[in-house]
């Protein structure tokens, strides 16, 4: 095996010092009955933060619109008994001497009809179609949009107030933010639609919104994607100059880390490159990427969802692209839902201990 010391190295940007490069990625766990994490939700970030995860960022919990979840479990981020939920976990995390970021989600027209915490709500989406153009809903309003950008700026002020150590934004996967990101989702023809660069116009305005609300040392963390759950082959941008005029005014809006979310890190992103996603993000941008993608195991996150459990794997190629400065940080997901000690045995060298991944560990917090 490798040296691990390049995942131990401290990373440092604005106010958030962190001793090491592993972050927690953000998984959907639906264990907050009413959207208010509870102590079993604290216990669970907490044992993350006991064994060496550098960076947890929560679970996507979700700001204030009526649509924007599509499961009561799932935690909210505007109630006054969820925020006092998170002020729980952030003490935790924090007394056992870790960092935490919370992900600001809208699920937007992943929601369907008559679900989530508001059944009679109807769900946000910049078109009110679903990918092949079939109409489902309708559009949202210029008021709907700025209520969006000021739920995000208002969860985003509670997390600082909270002591949140970073926030950030869920724009991958075909959520809300992501579907305006995406032709197959976004057909607007105002400000907020046309072409790739335009697209970008709502996030933009929610990290200038956001920015005004915390305080200006406080990393703000985008994380997106080319794949989508309605379809796992599209693409935002087909070649590296299309992805630096999608990133570019996200970046001068005030994005200060990319989170480049991919199935597989060790894919190419474009032919002609080894890079990965996040590694042409860091090129392109200047800012820190992290990367993600089935990390410490040899199966992508897809066949969790259908119970298929994926064996422990080496760590060579990421510490290899690590060490050639490719991107910044790594996140790990399921490898840390089955085993909360994954980044304490990978400090330790204790390798022939990692937990394979178990999808029963799905059911509950480990």
């Amino acid at each position: 095996m490798t040296s691990t010391s390049a995942l131990f190295k401290p990373f440092s940007l604005g106010s958030l010092t962190l001793p090491n490069r592993i972050v927690m990625a953000p998984m959907t766990r639906s264990k907050s009955p009413g959207g208010v994490p509870g102590q079993p939700v604290v216990d669970y970030y907490r044992r993350r933060a006991e064994n060496a995860v550098g960076l947890i960022i929560t679970e996507g919990t979700t700001v204030d619109r009526p649509g924007a979840s599509f499961d009561p479990a799932i935690p909210n981020f505007h109630e006054s008994a969820s925020l006092d939920g998170w002020k729980r976990v952030v003490d935790a995390v924090h007394g056992a001497g870790g960092k935490i970021a919370p992900q600001l989600w809208h699920v937007g027209l992943a929601r369907k009809p008559g679900t989530g915490p508001h059944p009679d709500a109807k769900s946000d989406s910049p078109s009110g179609i679903v990918p092949g153009g079939k109409q489902v809903g309708e559009p949202m309003s210029a008021e709907d949009i700025a209520d969006t950008i000021a739920a995000f700026a208002k969860a985003a002020k509670a997390a600082a107030e909270i002591g949140f150590d970073a926030i950030e934004m869920h724009g991958a996967h075909g959520y809300l933010l992501d579907q305006f990101f995406w032709e197959g989702m976004n057909q607007r023809d105002d400000r907020f639609g046309g072409g790739l660069v335009e697209r970008t116009t709502i996030v933009q305005e929610i990290v200038k919104a956001i920015r005004a609300e915390i305080p200006a040392d406080l990393p703000l963390i985008l994380r997106y994607s080319q794949w989508k759950q309605q379809d796992y082959n599209a693409r935002l941008a087909d070649t590296p100059e299309l992805l630096g005029e999608f990133l570019g005014p996200l970046s001068d809006a005030g994005v200060d880390i990319f989170h480049a979310s991919t199935r597989r890190f060790w894919i190419p992103e474009f032919e002609g490159s080894d890079l990965n996603l996040a590694g042409w993000t860091r090129k392109l941008t200047g800012k820190p990427a992290i990367t993600v993608g089935s990390v410490g195991l040899n199966s992508d996150f897809i066949g969790a969802f259908m119970g298929e459990n994926s064996p422990a794997a080496s760590l060579d190629g990421l510490i290899e692209r690590m060490e050639r400065n490719e991107f910044d940080l790594v996140a790990v997901g399921r490898a840390l839902i089955s085993d909360p000690e994954w980044a304490a045995k990978v400090r330790d060298g204790r390798f022939g201990e990692l937990e394979d991944f178990s999808a029963e560990t799905l059911k509950e917090l480990v």
